[in-house]
């Protein structure tokens, strides 16, 4: 069973410079991992491309075999490192985990 984990983040930044700047790193930070966390069999980071006074900024689609994948990568200390950068420039997130 796979699960795809999926997760949105609305950037706190105002203007436009900074929020690009804050989506280019979660992208490289996030990116980063694969390979360094070996439970990721997938992983994606993208930006919004459109309707952005509605729809999130920054979006994660990444892959694990399972549940105790994922839960592995979650703690592994390199995402908790760039999951503490992300945490320091957003001001919202949604998440869902599904099997595939």
């Amino acid at each position: 069973m796979t699960i795809r984990h999926i997760v949105m983040w609305t950037l706190a930044a105002e203007d436009a410079a900074t929020r690009a700047q804050h989506t280019s790193e979660i992208a490289e930070r996030l990116g980063a991992l694969v390979g360094v966390i070996e439970e990721i069999q997938s992983l994606t980071v993208s930006s919004n491309v459109a309707y952005p006074e509605q729809n999130s900024d920054v979006v994660l689609v990444a892959d694990y075999a399972d549940l105790d994948a994922l839960d592995r990568y979650q703690k592994h200390p390199a995402h908790q490192e760039a999951a503490a950068f992300v945490r320091s420039v957003v001001s919202g997130r949604a998440s869902i985990d599904y099997t595939l």
